[in-house]
């Protein structure tokens, strides 16, 4: 499904070409090019498109708007407001949901600074399919994927926002999703397999939630992954020139490479 709105559902995102080689599908063998930042693996007969954040190698941000105040909505934009330090970018992808103006409708901590507390109030849609959760940074780069419920805002983290629902917790599927329901879209997550280590993941066939979720588990071997949104799931893998076009974003990840490393 898109991002949670709460007067009409986003249009489809139609995703740019990605060298859509199929590969064993039970195997989840690596099929993009070693120049990409990203990969892609295909799993129970649907292809997914796989960029890794590692600590020790990269930086990574969240970015929401600009020196105007309003939200970004694109990777272009998002562009433009990195201005040189594009030039380190590995790639960037949409993360968590949002309202009609692109603000977050969930926990997000920019740089320190709390854009939007903590939401843990009952309600409609995927945002509120509980326990939903928090993607989150530390001032050292390290990550997490955690239940909403177990979020401290007396210890904020550096970046962290919110979305749902959890696909993945402490290695099981969240109950409430089906092993391969109807509800077929494009969609995009976050997994974490240690606390140095992130998945960012976007689905290049439409999916369910139940295989999302499982490839995170058993492919991916993460025992917390969250998921960030669908149909409006955008990725832009600046080495390998993929960048979608989608203008209608909310806040979006980005991962550079350290200075030095290039």
């Amino acid at each position: 499904m898109a991002a949670i709105r709460f007067s009409a559902l986003l249009l489809a995102v139609a995703l740019a070409g990605c060298g859509q080689t199929r590969s064993n599908q039970s195997t989840g063998a690596p099929t993009r090019p070693t120049a990409s930042a990203c990969e892609q693996r295909s799993f129970e007969g649907s292809r997914f498109t796989l960029c890794r954040y590692d600590k020790r190698r990269h930086e990574i941000a969240l970015f929401l708007d600009g020196p105007d105040h309003r939200a970004l909505r694109s990777f272009a934009a998002l562009e433009r407001l990195l201005g040189a330090r594009a030039t380190r970018l590995r790639f960037a992808m949409n993360a968590g949901m949002y309202d009609e103006a692109g603000w977050p409708i969930g926990l997000y901590v920019d740089d320190r600074s709390q854009v939007h507390a903590i939401n843990r109030n009952a309600g409609p849609g995927n945002f509120h399919m509980l326990p939903n959760g928090v993607f989150q940074v530390s001032e050292d780069g390290y990550v997490a994927v955690r239940r909403s419920s177990e979020y401290l805002p007396q210890f904020p983290p550096r970046f962290a926002t919110q979305s749902g629902p959890l696909l993945v917790i402490d290695g099981r599927l969240h109950p409430a999703i089906q092993d391969n329901g109807s509800s077929l879209h494009i969609r995009n997550g976050v997994g974490v397999d240690s606390d140095d280590t992130a998945w960012f993941v976007i689905s290049d066939d439409a999916v369910s939630f139940g295989r999302m979720a499982r490839f995170f588990r058993d492919v991916l071997h993460c025992p917390n992954a969250l998921y960030l949104d669908g149909s409006v799931s955008s990725l832009w893998d600046r080495p390998a020139g993929r960048r979608d076009t989608n203008s209608e974003l909310g806040p979006m990840v980005a991962i550079f490479e350290r200075e030095g490393r290039r």
